[in-house]
């Protein structure tokens, strides 16, 4: 696909060069291929080409100190680390106990995090549990404020936390929810997961068009550095009428189209983090991201 962008060929290295695509976990492939540990990953996602990982914390904080300094020793091979917190926060949950034990999920992430060499670290917003979205709006900024001040007092301040956009209509986690979480410190940053966006609108979004229109909403709202230096995950999504089923592979016919999202970011000059969350192939479907992207650029 090529797209004329009208960028400058010193445009062009630049976006090339500072963009990041990778994995979430580990493609079966790399098992098939004789892999077994993410220490072993490192080198063999920089091989393939690709500059990114995010390592799941999803069912806990089960990671041991030792291993994830190794996985920041390996990631020294030009990979990025990010950390994906358990998947059962909830800045929004009715319970003050519950809560506080969602900082310390942000919090423990954080500190594995800087273990492995990275920096930011992706957490869900929460979940709405029968109530009125604007309610647990008010709570989810209330704790959005307390979880920075936490943060700060474990030293962590450096770090970034990134908020994720959710897939299912019974969760906290619109583009504008994630953007009002976003607008309580500037440290932290979006991560917009399109897969759940359009699984979340039926597939709705899915176009260019759609997708420039999400990142004008968040330079509006946050900036024009945040914007292009957003988190993202993306990858194909089944969906019923809740939302998001599965998540599918590039070979899959459910969308989204990654070549919208492509056009769009050469055309705001962003250079995120993306990371793809097919299944079962997240390495392969990245590289081909990847490609699709440069092939924007032309």
């Amino acid at each position: 696909m090529s797209v004329n962008t009208n960028l400058s060929d010193k445009t062009v290295r630049k976006v090339r060069n500072m963009i990041k695509f990778g994995p979430a976990g580990n493609s079966l492939s790399f098992y098939e291929q004789g892999g077994k540990s993410t220490v072993q990953a490192m080198p063999w996602t920089a091989e393939l080409g690709l500059n990114a990982y995010e390592y799941s914390c999803g069912k806990g904080i089960n990671v041991g100190e030792d291993t994830a300094l190794k996985i920041g020793a390996a990631a020294e091979c030009g990979v990025e680390v990010s950390v994906h917190a358990p998947y059962y926060t909830n800045l929004a949950n009715p319970f003050t106990d519950k809560r506080e034990a969602t900082n310390r999920y942000i919090i423990g992430a954080l500190k594995v995090a800087r273990l492995m060499g990275g920096s930011r670290v992706v957490f869900h917003p929460g979940a709405y549990m029968k109530r009125k979205p604007s309610e647990c709006m008010d709570i989810a900024l209330m704790q959005m404020r307390l979880l920075m001040r936490d943060i700060d007092a474990e030293r962590l301040g450096d770090m970034t936390v990134c908020p994720e956009t959710m897939g299912k209509q019974m969760q906290l986690g619109t583009v504008d929810e994630v953007l009002a979480l976003c607008s309580v410190d500037e440290r932290i940053i979006p991560c917009v997961d399109f897969g759940h966006l359009y699984a979340r609108s039926l597939g709705e979004t899915d176009s260019f068009e759609a997708f420039d229109a999400i990142l004008c909403r968040i330079a509006n709202a946050l900036g024009e550095e945040r914007m292009k230096s957003l988190h993202i995950h993306f990858s194909q999504i089944e969906y019923t009428k809740g939302g998001e089923k599965r998540h599918c592979t590039m070979d899959d016919s459910w969308g989204p189209h990654f070549e919208y999202l492509a056009r769009a970011l050469v055309k705001h000059d962003a250079h995120p983090v993306i990371i793809c969350e097919s299944a079962g192939t997240m390495a392969e479907d990245a590289v081909t991201m990847q490609k699709i992207y440069r092939q924007c650029l032309k």
